[in-house]
């Protein structure tokens, strides 16, 4: 008789490794952590042994103190080859912004999607002293709080080319349905969406091993936001088209390396889990808009915890993108005030 593998999640090894060092989470496959200055404050990377070289997945921010670390990697744990490719799972600066830096200083080929390689080059180059006019029209529409506009209108921005290496010209493009071969095992690509178009995820066809990026994580839901870029963008429907999608692949032996917080099993359970929150999320606020409400008066039904000054930003984005889903889908009205921010409001 077979006895059934258990539900739930569960934590190989419960401590990461400490900067510059790593375990070996499979044969050939090496979890390194780099630091990162916000909340979040780590991501995760991996080294795949392709016998002449080195296939790293993401890189951190292109700041001192990770390349110093990337140095120290390269000088232990991967020295005894080049590292010939980096693999960048999707566009955001903590997973590519060092991807141009180990092109240009180290010959590594860049791997990844046309829409990532695009949005981070563009992004690298769109530089701004102060936010656009287009940004500050955004903000009003979400009904940012006076004071935090203010504040943020005088600041200069985040700027990707602050925290991304220049990326040089070329890269290899990957696609939905293709395979790549990295340390050793075919894996098949399939895309995530929602919290970045078109984010790559990897799934060995010969063990148990998901390259998940931020698609999947452990213990937090990756932030799903509408920026000023496409302000009518439905990341929430990507999001939930993704993860019904991925859904049916996932198994409980499948040991998922993401790209923040623990490697772990029990990936049946956690896509249920990141499609039941979204969807446990958009029920409470419909019902929290019985009267009209903008973007920034609806923390409290999404997040159910107090947002400080360092999340506002990310919350604020989460919560256009969960209220302008209810109103695409049919659910909700919305009505421009007179201050410029959209109001939205349950229909019946």
């Amino acid at each position: 008789m077979t006895t059934p593998a258990p539900t739930g999640l569960r934590y190989p090894w419960p401590d990461p490794p400490a900067h510059g060092e790593h375990i070996e989470v499979a044969p050939g496959v090496l979890w390194f952590r780099l630091p990162l200055p916000m909340k979040l404050d780590h991501v995760n990377v991996y080294a795949l042994d392709d016998g002449d070289g080195w296939t790293v997945i993401d890189t951190g921010f292109n700041s001192r103190k990770t390349r110093e670390i990337w140095q120290s990697m390269m000088q232990g744990p991967l020295a005894d080859k080049p590292i010939a490719r980096v693999v960048v799972t999707h566009h955001h600066p903590d997973h590519v912004g060092l991807a141009g830096w180990l092109q240009s200083e180290f010959g590594a080929e860049l791997v990844t999607t046309r829409t990532a390689w695009l949005f981070a080059r563009m992004l690298t180059l769109d530089v701004q002293e102060v936010p656009v006019l287009e940004t500050l029209a955004f903000w009003r529409s979400a009904g940012m709080d006076p004071a935090t506009f203010d504040k943020r209108a005088a600041e200069r921005p985040f700027n990707f080319g602050d925290i991304v290496a220049p990326m040089p010209l070329g890269f290899t493009r990957i696609q939905q349905g293709q395979t790549i071969v990295m340390g050793g095992r075919t894996w098949d690509i399939h895309m995530g969406n929602g919290h970045a178009p078109e984010h790559a995820t990897f799934w060995s066809r010969d063990d148990h091993l998901v390259i998940s990026g931020d698609q999947i994580l452990s213990s937090i839901s990756p932030n799903v936001g509408v920026y000023a870029t496409e302000p009518m963008a439905d990341p929430i429907g990507d999001w939930l088209e993704a993860c019904e999608r991925l859904r049916p692949l996932a198994r409980e032996d499948h040991l998922v390396l993401g790209g923040h917080k623990l490697p772990f099993t029990g990936l049946p359970t956690r896509m249920r889990q990141l499609i039941d929150n979204h969807h446990g999320a958009l029920e409470r606020l419909l019902a929290y808009i019985e009267t009209p409400k903008a973007a920034s008066e609806c923390f409290a039904p999404l997040f159910k915890r107090s947002i400080g000054e360092g999340e506002y930003g990310l919350a604020l984005v989460e919560a256009v993108a969960h209220l302008s889903h209810l109103y695409q889908d049919g659910q909700a009205t919305r009505t421009l005030r007179e201050d410029g921010a959209w109001l939205y409001q349950r229909k019946g």
